[in-house]
């Protein structure tokens, strides 16, 4: 049975840095924060070098801190979507928040994003699963930790997903946001089943800034701040002007690919008032089949689909820390 961190709840500092997330504000004064630290790390999966982006509270030495991992979805990097730096709008670190809050935050790049290797492959869940492997190998070498905690967005949460179906020992507890299960009826799962002769066709996306536009806007874009895909854009664009197409055929062709009943860690699954990529029904159906009874499904009003860069991520972040900050079962 993997061994269930509990952190300290939020002292009067994090309530503050809530509040003033809420209204825009920095989040505390400059000696109040603790230093975020930022380090670069690598695996490898056979040639294929993958990146990894690690950020944690400085000056506590060797002190172990529960492990959150992000997993990334189709169209943009780890770094490049939970540590967004938007000039002149602070706060939409995800990776930064969580450190904050006392988690050793770790993200990777998948192959073919970011500053992963590039190669001929289409990157598709399997193949992300892969990658996800070789990353926990890594963070386990860093930290010696070796059940996580995990959060996946979008395709991201399928590779969660599937991960946890195949290496169950390795997660602790899972994150599901802005998860799809099996597409039906989901207007932007259709709308990629009329595309999937050309995901096949070749094995990337081109991207232009219109398209990082197009992620944030395709829902309700009256939920996003227009600097913030635009950031995303600059970060992105620097490194590659295409994303691979594996995960959308996957999306459109290849559905379900996550047996809920073969998730035994505690799940949280995140729903967006407006998110194209699934069902209500759909997702009420996988939530009823996972077997463990430390399970949570949270709707939210005021978010869509890449939530945690929105102008309310601060209530899909507080879901979040409640879940991963539960007290484990005593006497288990």
């Amino acid at each position: 049975m993997s061994q269930h961190h509990a952190l300290p709840r939020r002292g009067l500092a994090g309530a503050a840095a809530l509040a003033a997330l809420a209204t825009g504000a920095p989040a505390l004064a400059a000696g109040d924060a603790p230093r975020i630290q930022g380090e670069e790390h690598w695996a490898k999966k056979g040639e294929v070098n993958l990146y990894l982006w690690r950020r944690r509270a400085a000056g506590d030495g060797a002190a172990k801190k529960p492990v959150l991992f992000l997993v990334h979805g189709s169209s943009f990097s780890g770094r490049g979507g939970f540590d967004l730096q938007v000039p002149g709008h602070p706060g939409y670190s995800m990776m930064e928040h969580f450190a904050g809050l006392g988690f050793d935050v770790w993200t990777m790049d998948h192959e073919n994003y970011g500053k992963s290797s590039r190669t001929e492959s289409n990157s598709d869940i399997r193949s992300g699963v892969e990658d996800l492997k070789a990353g926990f190998a890594k963070v386990e070498e860093v930290t010696g930790q070796r059940a996580l905690m995990v959060y996946g967005q979008s395709s991201g949460a399928i590779r969660a997903g599937r991960f946890t179906n195949e290496v169950p020992d390795r997660v602790e507890r899972l994150v599901l946001d802005a998860f799809t299960y099996t597409g039906e009826g989901a207007p932007e799962i259709m709308r990629r089943r009329d595309a999937v002769a050309s995901y096949r066709a070749r094995n990337y996306r081109m991207m232009n800034r219109e398209s990082f536009v197009g992620i944030f806007s395709r829902d309700n874009p009256s939920t996003f701040e227009a600097a913030v895909p635009q950031a995303l854009a600059d970060y992105e664009l620097a490194l590659t002007d295409r994303a691979p197409s594996g995960t959308y055929l996957d999306m459109a062709a290849n559905m379900p690919m996550v047996n809920p009943k073969r998730i035994p860690c505690p799940v949280l699954m995140c729903r967006a008032e407006t998110d194209g990529n699934a069902t209500d029904a759909e997702l009420l159906d996988f939530f009823g089949q996972l077997p463990n009874r430390d399970k949570q499904f949270a709707m939210m009003r005021g978010i869509a689909h890449v939530a945690v860069l929105g102008t309310n991520r601060h209530r899909i972040w507080h879901v979040m820390e409640e879940f991963l900050t539960l007290p484990g079962l005593r006497g288990a």
